[in-house]
């Protein structure tokens, strides 16, 4: 296999290091491009191109119609009408119980402890009837996802929530662009591309992402470094791709992709980093999360110095020049009608 392509650093002569900076700071995230939005911008943990708590609470439907008709068809038979309507009701506020809990861990509203997700298996152990084919109307695609597993004749029960194998997207050469790419320890590749199953989406614990779509966020630096590396950048810019390839690197190796150490991080790396962080944190427009005030995301900077994650010596060189407080009224100047965070 191929390794991550080399990007050694590179000191550009001083009257170019500005210009280097700038486009290595314009170029840093270019390997977004390898990465799909909906896994970018997941707002939800059942998001993939849609959100699946419509399939999710379709079935609660079913299950809470289910409960209606063997009410009427208890009643129908000469069964005591109020013990099956009290039987219906408790069914249905169970339901509805469940549903919120369920649609509260897809939105990530806090972090889910193990009672969480025993919770969310004893939900999904609840079953529904299917009596059609789920293997009509459907993508060629996915066709060849269910090839494996053995269609069920009809009808069939089907769990409330679930993980089939179905669920799991496997890496197809020449269908992402670290395929041939030796992931340093830093950064190991999980096994499938992306795992959907609606249980294994909604106990991640915290945030929105599975480890695979982590990886894919992750990989975008690949991305941006197996870009940047190809371009015929003149003598004076070739610094170019280190610096921009190296912005998720931590002065303690603790970093990716290539767990880099603080002696083979540039001086434009170590200041976008910081750039790159301070923007993540007070960004407003990111659906997955809030934006930071300054004073939240410097405490939060401040705290990631310490442990050199960012540059200790340029994390204070930030703060004293009030940089915050200009990106802040700049900000403001490019927002129509909006109004800015406070920056200290």
């Amino acid at each position: 296999m191929q390794r991550i392509p080399q990007v050694p650093i590179v000191t550009p002569p001083k009257e170019n290091a500005r210009e280097a900076l700038h486009l290595a700071a314009w170029l840093h995230d270019c390997g977004k491009l390898f990465v799909p939005d909906y896994v970018t911008d997941k707002a939800v943990k059942l998001e993939a191109v849609y959100n699946r708590i419509h399939e999710i609470r379709t079935r609660f439907e079913v299950l809470k119609h289910d409960a209606k008709i063997a009410c009427w068809r208890g009643i129908a038979e000469g069964k005591d009408a109020a013990v099956l309507q009290a039987q219906r009701e408790e069914t249905w506020q169970a339901l509805d119980a469940d549903y919120v809990f369920v649609a509260a861990c897809n939105q990530n509203d806090r972090p889910l402890d193990e009672a969480d997700i025993a919770r969310l298996l004893r939900i999904g152990a609840r079953t529904w009837l299917r009596t059609l084919d789920d293997r009509i109307g459907i993508s060629e695609f996915e066709r060849q996802r269910k090839a494996g597993v053995p269609a069920r004749a009809l009808p069939a029960p089907e769990h409330l929530l679930a993980d089939r194998l179905e669920h799991l997207v496997d890496v197809q050469q020449g269908d992402s662009h670290d395929n041939s790419a030796e992931i340093r320890g830093s950064m190991p590749r999980p096994k499938h591309r992306l795992n959907l199953g609606e249980l294994y989406c909604l106990s991640v614990k915290s945030g929105t992402l599975t480890p695979e779509e982590r990886y894919l966020i992750n990989a975008h630096v690949l991305g941006t470094i197996a870009m940047l590396s190809t371009l015929p950048f003149p003598p004076e810019l070739s610094s170019v791709p280190e610096a921009a390839g190296s912005h998720h690197e931590h002065l303690d190796g603790s970093g990716y992709p290539c767990g880099k150490q603080a002696a083979n991080l540039s001086l434009a790396a170590r200041i976008i980093a910081i750039a790159d962080v301070y923007e993540a944190l007070t960004a407003s427009d990111r659906p997955y999360k809030p934006g930071k005030s300054a004073d939240e995301a410097l405490v939060i900077m401040a705290e990631m110095a310490r442990r050199r994650h960012l540059d200790p010596e340029l994390f204070d060189l930030f703060v004293r020049a009030g940089i915050p407080a200009r990106y802040a009224a700049l900000a403001q100047s490019e927002r129509p009608g909006g109004s800015p965070r406070s920056p200290a």
